[in-house]
């Protein structure tokens, strides 16, 4: 049975490609369209104007001219990037400001990227060159075992394909300059290269106005020679006699320099014989560590039992002393890393889910293994919004921003509860108010500033939802006191009479306070509110006090929000009864110019929504849908929301848009999905923040949103927009962004695959429900359980249930919402069918 293709980029398309490589946590470098390496993180922030200091090349005995570097054709927009200084893209080069890079040294002509997450491979080839050549690159990402996906390490396997008649010899090599860990913007001086068992080694060592600084970077190639000594002199000397090296293949094993000073850099060299229209492949091994930073975000003054101003550590750096440590581990563990991440990509990949979802979950998934991802000496995730340029872009796992992230749960659900951990202790104080900014370290936060009300309201749903994946009772009896306290401080907050509205002003996502009650932040009331009568019921508490606020809830979205066939906002100018933690003079956005308290008397506060088409306007329903709860609202009345935003959001020409917010998102001729429209009009003067933007986490709420209530074929339409705009010629592929890169609210995504498949396992009730929006039979997906991963396979008469890894106990499956009683239990590497009863 045919899978769904995802795209190939060839030409143009590979200018802004690159795909993040390392562990979650653990990012580095990025594999380029062109099949080189460049560095996109550098001591725990991102870097993504470093350049390239990794490269590996092929030349031919006697044949000088026929050396080639292993990329393709060099990005258009790299002529213009400076070698390894902090200048960045679109700066000029300028005298002196580009050399020392291998931007100028001879590549091949053409190359195809294609991917199979979390596999990337680049075809290299060039018309009547002896070879061609295939690079397939990866970092192990398993399910399940965060620690092996956190490995600081790439592996770059490369096949040398010989298509003539006679056997070709040549001599692979790979080179290592010595700024590649090197501080930015730092002259780095100190480091100190050695010869190991595999290959190479490069020491950064701390300096005194720099403790933090140090690290160690590794390259392996089996069997292969090192030099460890590279030419040393000023201007070009270094890559210019080594590229002599390369194209008359001098290789040669040279020990460091008697000081230990790497000069430029360090080479493996592997001589190899391709047998004629036979090939060979070999991988080169990239391993680093640096186990300490300057990282600090969140209160400035240390936090009680904290001794010190604490910076943040890896994960890694405590299970791992070193680099050789880490080498030593990926050389003893590559085959067994390899064959497990191998097993999740099949899985994944083996699914019946239209192919333009799948490239749309598979595009994100590298947002993990971003610099927008940080995990801590406690094995606690956390996370910015996005990564900036050489910065982090918003701190502290921002809870609105992070609630539509549903890809972490299912991959890795260790990880996520170490999310909801953090928010509900070190976030939250003991009103129950919580920052929606975590520390970093994490640590406890101040509490000077707005709860945010979706954000603290989706927390209270995923709750739930990690207790249904994990299945652990004592878990949500540990947490539930500190969810009712949350729970407790929003209705407090923004609904002080129990009126099941928030009816004061509670800040969103949107960066400002919707004043008045509103479908978004109501729906997610809604959904909190149905998820904890669940989870007191559960620890033996009596739901009826969230069951009866919960149906004021419902009846006042039902029947007082849902006008013009979509629910809105009703707008209030009253004064804020609730000081919301003392915070409400840090904003309320009540900085008003003389001209903006005009609009306050014509208009009411500013920065509102109305009788708007909101692209979040039903994202309780969606997130209750997506974690399994489900919408607490109308279906029929959610139905008809999402067919408005499709109808009026959903733009495939935004040349006559008018955006005076932040165009880069989606402009000219593309397509996308706008926040808000006002379609009878009503549109604010002042409306509120981005309200004219496109953000992908958002159109892919919707579009999960839509398939979900079987508008199937406008949420695919929506998907197709917005990866139209990600096809390379404008934008990277595989980094969507929005404040920041990789930003975190695009693994919305993965709720693709969920709500297509209808797939979904409950640890609690050891159920597993498969739904399917597609006729089609048999009908496969991919199945993540708790960690555990496989297939689930829905035929005419039957489900089939393969497992890859893991142990699943079964005992009930529900087919298109009838249940079967099963009782089984599925271990790997046995698939068991059910027969379904008529």
């Amino acid at each position: 049975m045919p899978r769904p293709t995802l795209p190939t980029y060839r030409g143009s398309q590979l200018d802004h490609l690159c795909w993040p490589l390392g562990g979650i946590g653990a990012p580095l470098l990025g594999l380029t369209g062109a099949g080189g390496l460049d560095r996109i993180a550098n001591r725990h922030r991102p870097d993504l104007r470093g350049v390239s200091s990794c490269f590996a090349a092929l030349s031919f005995p006697g044949r000088p001219e026929l050396a080639r570097v292993l990329e393709g054709p060099l990005a258009l927009h790299k002529s213009w990037t400076n070698g390894l200084s902090p200048r960045g893209h679109g700066q000029s080069c300028g005298f002196g400001h580009c050399g020392g890079v291998h931007h100028g040294l001879p590549r091949l002509q053409e190359a195809v990227f294609t991917h199979r997450f979390p596999f990337a491979e680049v075809a290299l080839s060039e018309p009547d060159w002896p070879l061609e050549v295939d690079l397939t690159a990866w970092s192990p990402f398993i399910p399940g075992d965060a620690d092996a996906s956190g490995l600081p390490v790439a592996l770059l396997t490369y096949t040398l394909r010989n298509p003539g008649s006679k056997r070709r010899s040549a001599m692979f090599s790979f080179h290592t300059q010595r700024e590649l860990l090197r501080e930015r913007a730092s002259k780095g001086d100190g480091e100190r290269i050695r010869r190991t068992a595999r290959g190479i080694a490069i020491d950064y060592p701390a300096s005194a106005e720099k403790p933090w600084a140090v690290g160690g970077l590794a390259v392996e190639l089996d069997g292969a020679l090192a030099d460890c000594a590279w030419f040393r002199g000023g201007w070009f000397d270094a890559l210019s006699a080594q590229w002599r090296n390369i194209a008359e293949g001098h290789a040669a094993e040279r020990a460091p320099h008697a000081t230990g000073e790497p000069g430029g850099g360090a080479s493996l060299w592997l001589p190899v014989d391709v047998p004629a229209r036979g090939e060979i492949s070999f991988t080169v091994r990239l391993a680093w560590h640096e186990p300490l930073s300057d990282q600090r975000h969140g209160p400035a003054e240390p936090a009680p039992g904290e001794a010190s101003k604490t910076t943040y550590r890896p994960h890694y750096a405590t299970v791992y002393p070193d680099v050789t440590a880490v080498a030593d581990t990926l050389v003893r563990r590559s085959a067994e890393l390899q064959q497990r991440t191998a097993a999740f990509a099949t899985a994944l990949h083996a699914t019946d889910v239209p192919a333009e979802a799948l490239a749309a979950v598979t595009a994100n998934l590298g947002i993990l293994r971003s610099p927008t991802v940080m995990r801590q000496h406690d094995g606690r995730m956390w996370g910015w919004e996005g990564s900036g340029e050489q910065d982090g872009s918003c701190h502290g796992s921002c809870t609105h921003v992070w609630n539509y992230a549903q890809a972490v749960a299912h991959l890795f659900p260790a990880l996520e509860r170490s999310l909801r951990e953090t928010e509900f202790s070190d976030s939250q104080n003991e009103q129950g108010h919580q920052n929606f900014r975590s520390a970093l370290p994490i640590r406890p936060t101040d509490h000077g500033f707005h709860a945010a009300a979706d954000g603290q309201l989706g927390g209270i749903v995923k709750v739930w939802r990690e207790w249904q994946i994990s299945g652990d009772d004592a878990w949500l009896k540990t947490w539930w006191p500190k969810v009712r306290l949350s729970l407790d401080y929003c209705i407090g907050a923004w609904d002080p009479d129990r009126t099941g509205t928030l009816s004061e002003p509670h800040h969103n996502t949107y960066d400002i306070e919707f004043w008045g009650p509103d479908g978004m932040c109501g729906s997610l009331y809604a959904a909190a509110l149905k998820a904890a009568a669940a989870m007191a019921k559960a620890v033996g508490e009596d739901p009826k006090p969230w069951t009866a606020l919960l149906a004021k809830a419902v009846k006042h979205l039902d029947c007082e929000l849902f006008k013009q066939g979509r629910y809105i906002q009703r707008v209030q100018r009253a004064t804020p009864r609730t000081g919301d933690a003392g915070a409400q003079q840090n904003a309320w956005n009540l900085n008003y110019s003389p001209e903006a308290l005009a609009l306050l008397d014509a208009e009411g506060p500013k920065y509102q929504y109305g009788n708007g088409v909101l692209a979040d306007g039903v994202i309780g329903a969606w997130l209750a849908e997506a974690s399994g709860l489900g919408s607490p609202l109308s279906a029929a009345k959610v139905r008809s929301h999402l067919a408005q935003i499709h109808r009026h959001n959903l733009k495939h020409d935004l040349r006559h848009h008018a955006n005076p917010q932040r165009p880069s998102f989606a402009l000219g001729n593309e397509g996308g999905l706008l926040l808000c429209t006002w379609p009878n009009g009503g549109k604010p003067t002042l409306p509120f923040v981005y309200s004219d933007e496109v953000w992908t986490g958002i159109e892919y709420q919707v579009a999960s949103h839509c398939i979900m209530a079987g508008l199937v074929e406008e949420g695919l339409e929506i998907v197709r927009v917005a990866r139209a705009r990600y096809d390379g010629h404008r934008r990277n592929p595989f980094d969507e962004y929005e404040c920041g890169h990789w930003y975190a609210r695009a693994l919305s995504s993965w709720a693709l695959l969920q709500a297509f498949s209808g797939v979904r396992y409950s640890a609690v009730e050891k159920t597993l429900w498969i739904a399917p929006q597609s006729a089609k039979r048999p009908f496969r997906a991919y199945l993540g359980a708790g960690g555990n991963f496989g297939t689930v396979t829905l035929g005419k008469t039957s489900v089939s249930v393969a497992l890859a890894a893991g142990t699943l106990t079964i005992d009930t499956v529900v087919v298109d919402g009838v249940a079967h009683r099963w009782g089984v239990q599925v271990t790997a590497d046995a698939a068991v069918k059910l027969t379904l009863k008529a």
